[in-house]
């Protein structure tokens, strides 16, 4: 019934993910609505360097010499054919299916991407009911652009090459470098070349970007079905910048209909095993839908990074890279609490590979993914929060001993002396940092629109977090004059904290105290990272209070708000254009993530009582898990809710710490699972 409600339907979208960066997805009713759709966006360098290569297929039922059109396509001036009122189902369970009805044919199409390939798979069930023949006609929509683009074709300075075969199509553009196979197992290709001009993307237009978009369509696919038969085809695409890689990848698997529903069922297979290893590592945890969506999502944010052979975590689909704030603070989320720890070690490996100056890398270009950009003060920071957790599910000293100590004695060591972008310990014990260099890093035109720089209370938490992780490692590593060192220099640091972050008017912390020694008392949600870490410099009076507070102005159903809506710059809605959506993006917009630290807080202070964590999941968690899940993109947690009501999701429809965050919360605190080597890790027992 709701998939005939069309202004409901075209907001739900769908994603699934190759584990290397790649990804498909559209909306429910097979309408492209941004220009990040595609059924194959393949990742050229993985995990980034992402190209759109098929746009979409365009079915067409042929029966008595008159056509009927599963597609739809939008345009300026409307949709162009309605193809989606023949659509009678769609479902996600686990793979993408829409099944129509044209005149009593049935037909099912099922979406799969084959695991850490560049290429997806679509399968055609077809009944045809009748007395006589009927005709599947399907249209590959191609395109050659990074996905942050949309194509001109007036504009363009390359053209495909198409070399045609029975039942196929090979494509390729010298520059740049595109290479595609298309095929089907049996049927016909027919080419004949075309565009389709002016694709309308009313999400693109939405935000103000451009919304037109030009797609090639090669040719088209010819499948009949005899009178009552039930057919199977499939169409399968394998696109890449390398073209032997395109030849191989396409010989593989383009074996059959059996080989191809055997890639199904492998896909299919991989997240069934998925959801086996969480509840048998997560022992008597009640399964729930929700639950099944929160795993299976948390996978696909784990990705293959071919420049040091390991993992990194795409912060965000459709549009975010690896970011290394966003890997590490989702990592226990992502890879503890589902016990892959082997992942685990790899993303470590990953961000200390590229640490520089004692700084670990903000994020990887999409465009220049090897070239890592370091304007961070605080993902370093969280990096030894990641450490600290991964010891206290594993246990693993051996491993930090061996691969990451000399590290993280350094990335203190750069701290102290001072390294780039302004980040150094002040005489007080702080850790002083230069402007948009934490997580609330939004500019408009050159000009930070929440300057924080200075010294910013979640980066003060996050220093004194790290140091006594240091203290404890010192310790199980027998090294007693540093563990003495890093000791004292976390009782500096929360001494002054202490005497110059609190704010006695309010009862909570100061956000912000400036170089200049002015001060910030906006209230944000920063301050419940210094409550929620395992190493807090505030008393159990004090922590109460942040709580309270954050609890009091800032809590929505669906994440904490980045500004109190009391305040004058709050933005309640995160709409319209770039600067105006970057206004709002952390001047009230609730982002989920912050559920996380925040549920961790309220509970610690509530000492974990059965009662509190019923509380907490009943009013913190439960409306984002049963609600939420399933509204904006499916079976995922989109990156933020506008601060006002109704909360409509924003951003992207599926972002990592949204869900990692949550879920972590969930097993660790609402369920109180806690890790198994986490009082001695926290005692700093060998």
């Amino acid at each position: 019934e709701s998939i005939r409600k069309f202004e409901d339907s075209i907001c739900k979208e769908w994603i699934i993910t190759n584990g290397l960066g790649g990804y498909a997805s559209s909306t429910v009713l097979g309408l492209n609505t941004r220009k990040y759709h595609g059924l194959l966006v393949a990742a050229f360098n993985p995990p980034v360097n992402r190209h759109v290569l098929l746009e979409k297929l365009d079915e067409e039922i042929i029966f008595e010499n008159e056509v009927f059109p599963l597609y739809s396509n939008e345009f300026k001036h409307g949709i162009i054919p309605e193809g989606f009122s023949f659509l009678q189902d769609f479902y996600l369970n686990p793979t993408p299916t829409y099944r129509y009805n044209v005149e009593g044919i049935e037909v099912l199409k099922r979406i799969v991407m084959p695991y850490k390939k560049n290429a997806v798979v679509v399968s055609y069930e077809v009944f045809n009911p009748h007395l006589r023949p009927i005709t599947l006609k399907i249209y590959p929509r191609v395109n050659a652009r990074h996905f942050h683009s949309v194509t001109c074709r007036e504009k363009l300075g390359w053209s495909f090459v198409q070399t045609s075969f029975s039942n196929g199509t090979f494509l390729k553009i010298e520059r740049p470098r595109v290479f595609m196979a298309i095929s089907s197992g049996e049927g016909r290709y027919v080419p004949s070349e075309k565009w389709v001009d002016k694709v309308f993307y009313r999400i693109d237009a939405s935000r103000r970007e451009n919304p037109l978009d030009d797609y090639y369509q090669p040719g088209s696919f010819h499948f009949e079905i005899t009178a009552n038969t039930r057919k199977k085809f499939y169409i399968l695409a394998v696109g890449a910048s390398n073209e032997e890689y395109v030849k191989n990848e396409f010989l593989e698997l383009n074996r059959g209909i059996e080989h191809v529903e055997a890639l199904i069922q492998s896909e299919v297979n991989r997240l069934r095993e998925l959801l086996n290893f969480f509840y048998a590592f997560q022992n008597n945890v009640q399964p729930y839908d929700w639950l099944n969506w929160l795993v299976l999502t948390a996978d696909s944010f784990v990705v293959s990074r071919k420049s040091t052979n390991g993992f990194s975590v795409i912060a965000g689909y459709h549009w975010f890279e690896d970011w290394g704030r966003d890997s590490l603070i989702s990592l226990p989320g992502l890879t503890l609490v589902t016990g892959k720890f082997e992942k685990a070690r790899q993303i470590l490996l990953t961000f200390k590979h590229y640490c520089q100056n004692g700084i670990v890398p903000n994020r990887f270009p999409d465009k220049t993914g090897d070239k890592p950009v370091y304007n961070t003060v605080d993902a370093t920071l969280w990096f030894f929060n990641a450490v600290l957790q991964y010891l206290k599910y594993t246990g693993d000293l051996k491993f930090i001993k061996e691969e990451l100590w000399f590290t993280l004695k350094k990335i203190v060591d750069y701290h102290v002396k001072g390294t780039i972008y302004g980040i150094k310990v002040d005489k007080d014990g702080l850790l002083a940092h230069g402007p948009q260099l934490t997580w609330m890093d939004s500019v408009i035109e050159g000009k930070a629109v929440t300057p924080r720089s200075g010294r910013a209370v979640e980066v003060q938490a996050l220093w004194y977090n790290a140091l006594k992780t240091m203290e404890k490692l010192a310790i199980c590593y027998g090294e007693k004059e540093e563990a003495e060192r890093y000791f004292a220099m976390a009782e500096k640091t929360k001494r002054s904290f202490n005497e110059k972050f609190w704010n006695t008017k309010t009862n909570c912390l100061f956000d912000v105290i400036h170089d200049d020694g002015s001060i910030d008392d906006s209230l944000r949600p920063n301050q419940i990272i210094a409550v929620a870490l395992d190493f807090s410099m505030l008393s159990q009076e004090r922590s109460e209070k942040v709580v309270n507070a954050v609890w009091k102005k800032l809590q929505t159903p669906y994440g904490l708000r980045t500004l109190s809506s009391d305040d004058a710059r709050y933005r309640g809605k995160y709409v319209g254009g770039w600067n105006e959506r970057n206004l709002a993006y952390h001047n009230g917009t609730a982002w989920p993530w912050l559920l996380g630290p925040f549920v961790t807080a309220f509970l610690k202070v509530k000492n974990y009582e059965e009662k509190w964590r019923i509380f907490a999941f009943e009013n913190f968690l439960k409306e984002l898990f049963t609600k939420q899940l399933f509204k904006a993109g499916l079976g995922t947690i989109s990156e933020i809710f506008d601060g006002d009501y109704p909360h409509l999701p924003r951003g992207c429809i599926s972002q990592a710490w949204s869900t990692a965050e949550p879920l972590r919360a969930y097993v660790e605190d609402i369920l109180f699972k806690r890790p198994p080597f986490e009082r001695q890790i926290l005692n700093g027992s060998p």
